[in-house]
């Protein structure tokens, strides 16, 4: 299947915006990483592979930094188990999706009382500080809201001949600064992580696949 060549017009907004999607799984300590496959299928049978175009994270029609670095990736996992690329006329074509959502965390933390009760100190309950304090053992909690972007991405298999998913991962994660900074090892490791689950694993490439 034909693959456009990258752009060079401008589309950075575009780009940013897709790596923010797909970053998400690599923050410490580590995406949440899930995998669901088709039991019928037997993955033996393929040999080769190849790439939808558009993939799902390209962008008006073009093919962003992040797309090429998760198809490097994954032609790196799938190559390391024994399948081959093909352009041409793949009997596995591979698909990526992703998204991103603004997510709250709340949770209470214990406030220290002094021993002589609350609002002696900074904090949120710095407002008693010198006008009146608790009981004691007043139990003093404090209401943290962290707000931060969790994004998820998806790996997808299809079998090319009866355009059916046969295999899906799924990395699920926080996006940090840090993964921003270090965009391309940050898509490796993740990628990495979803093809952990993958039916045929690295180590069995030499049976894994029939050689042409």
């Amino acid at each position: 299947m034909p693959i456009p060549a990258p752009s060079t017009r401008s589309g950075l907004a575009a780009a940013l915006a897709t790596a923010l999607l797909l970053l998400a799984g690599c923050a410490a300590p580590g995406p949440t990483v899930r995998a669901e496959y088709d039991r019928s299928a037997d993955f033996r049978r393929y040999q080769t592979f190849g790439f939808f175009a558009p993939l799902g994270t390209d962008k008006e029609g073009y093919q962003t930094a992040v797309s090429t670095y998760l198809k490097a990736a994954t032609r790196r996992e799938l190559e390391a188990r024994g399948y081959r690329y093909d352009e041409a006329a793949p009997q596995l074509l591979v698909n990526f999706g992703a998204k991103l959502n603004d997510k709250l965390r709340v949770s209470e933390v214990p406030v220290p009382t002094m021993g002589l009760g609350v609002g002696l100190g900074p904090g949120y309950y710095g407002y008693r500080a010198g006008l009146y304090g608790a009981w004691p053992l007043y139990p003093a909690t404090e209401t943290r809201v962290d707000q931060y972007k969790e994004g998820t991405l998806n790996v997808d298999l299809v079998d090319a001949g009866r355009k059916q998913l046969v295999w899906e991962g799924v990395a699920v994660g926080r996006v940090t600064q840090k993964t921003l900074e270090n965009l391309q090892p940050a898509l490796d490791s993740v990628v990495a992580s979803v093809f952990a689950k993958f039916p045929v694993p690295a180590a069995a490439a030499a049976t894994a696949a029939p050689k042409p």
